[in-house]
């Protein structure tokens, strides 16, 4: 039985954490510490529960079902579900908000910049089409992306990065106790931060993700289960434990900049200001190569990963490079909406997905307890799907909810449904589905036990 060696795992580990790391991993962390301001380390903490602690849980799960993907995973519950569940999941993490994010963030944060004002709208389309146009080069080739992601991009990213933090860290900007935490920062920093977390999709991704390190590890000649399994967790630890210290010191480098500039709209503009503070216009190159080389390598994760879950489900449908193909122009259509209206619609679809996740998760790491007998899986995950579309209602932007006359609705959820103001009204019909999905199994396994025991003896 062939075992990888440490050097393989942490190669393994590198590309793991350059498919997570992208687009929101940069603008919300820094956001975060600019709006946290001296209550980052609470902020931080439940952050780093939802953004880089769900995302581990999420490939560890996979790891430890053995199946071969979330398909099967998700399928637990029943035939119906897992193929909703995977398709909606795949579709939120890949072209349809994930993927185009990637373009638009780089093109916001670095490119645009650079431009004259008239030329922006241009820009986008030139620019995300040579976006595209990369990450479809890198995508074809799924058995070079070991080598692609975790030998040349990622190392690249991280070099772009380590110069803006190192130098952000030596001559900050102000001190991070003397910043007033603004918003709902200021009321819960915690609960804020576990929200926040959301935005960077990477439990999303952490289950979507699994398929291709399993694959690479079958790659490298380990076909062992309980091998592939241990092997797929030691890199999940290992990425994010990466992801947790560059997550802490974009933080720290956001909360300090306040001591200069007042908190952006958003993360993005956060980082150019602080570039262009410390290298001027050397500052916006640095900072574009950093986006752009982080949000290429996680397309090309999202792209290959949807592409081949996409042709295992539909057999008889197109192959790899037709999806591949789809996907990436899909993408770019989308990608040229804006990165306001991408934002805007994407947070309802988490508010949906990242309860269900988060259950499915925890029901597959702990189904030995109750024998993952499915009265238990599907209880739980029904209570958590009806709680997950209120959530999704009350995420849908204003305009939207108005159009629709949702707020009645929504003011009768904030009234009786626990917790849904904070955004975790799922969290108590999750608890009553479990509940539930235990009383039942255990009442089924009695009425079995009775029907098979035998006859009481009359004498």
């Amino acid at each position: 039985m062939k075992k990888l060696k440490f050097r393989e795992i942490l190669t393994i580990a590198s590309m793991l954490f350059g498919m997570f790391f992208g687009a929101g991993n940069l603008i919300f962390p820094v956001s975060m510490g600019q709006m946290s301001g001296s209550s980052i380390w609470q902020a931080a903490a439940g952050f780093l529960i939802t953004g880089v602690g769900l995302p581990l849980l999420g490939v560890t799960a996979l790891g430890v079902s053995r199946e071969k993907g979330l398909l099967e995973l998700s399928s637990r519950v029943g035939k119906a579900y897992g193929l909703f569940f995977t398709c909606v999941l795949y579709l939120t993490i890949g072209p349809f908000f994930a993927i185009p994010r990637c373009a638009t963030v780089s093109y916001t944060v670095g490119v645009e910049r650079l431009l004259p004002g008239p030329q922006a709208s241009m820009g986008l389309v030139l620019f995300s089409l040579i976006f595209f146009g990369a990450t479809l080069f890198f995508s074809l080739r799924p058995g070079e992306i070991l080598t692609w992601i975790g030998k040349v991009l990622n190392p690249l990213f991280l070099c772009f990065l380590a110069v803006l933090i190192l130098t952000a860290l030596l001559f900050p900007l102000g001190k991070i106790s003397e910043i007033q935490p603004m918003g709902a920062y200021a009321v819960n920093a915690f609960s804020t931060g576990l929200l926040e977390g959301y935005n960077t999709m990477d439990a999303l991704a952490g289950l979507a993700f699994g398929i291709i390190v399993v694959d690479t590890i079958h790659r490298l000649g380990v076909d062992e289960p309980g091998e592939v399994a241990k092997n797929t967790i030691f890199a999940g630890v290992f990425s994010s434990i990466l992801m947790a210290v560059i997550y802490l010191l974009v933080t720290v480098v956001g909360a300090q900049s306040r001591g200069v500039f007042e908190a952006s709209s958003n993360g993005g503009i956060a980082l150019a200001q602080i570039a262009d503070h410390y290298f001027g216009t050397a500052g916006a190159a640095i900072l574009a190569g950093t986006v752009t080389v982080a949000c290429l390598k996680t397309a090309v994760g999202l792209i290959t990963s949807c592409s081949e879950t996409f042709t295992r489900m539909f057999p008889g449908g197109p192959s790899y490079r037709v999806w591949a193909v789809i996907f990436c122009v899909l993408s770019f259509l989308i990608a040229n909406l804006g990165l306001d209206t991408i934002i805007a619609y994407s947070l309802p679809m988490l508010m949906f997905l990242y309860p269900l996740a988060i259950a499915l998760i925890l029901l597959t790491i702990f189904g030995g307890v109750f024998h993952n007998r499915r009265p238990v899986l599907r209880w739980t995950v029904g209570c958590t799907a009806v709680a997950a579309v209120f959530d999704l209602l009350g995420a849908l932007p204003t305009g939207t909810r108005s159009l629709l006359h949702l707020e009645p609705l929504i003011a009768w959820a904030s009234q009786w449904i626990p917790l849904y103001s904070n955004g975790f009204g799922w969290v108590c019909p999750a608890i009553l589905g479990l509940l539930l999905g235990l009383f039942f199994s255990w009442r089924k396994k009695q009425k079995w036990i009775r029907r098979t025991e035998p006859p009481l003896d009359s004498n």
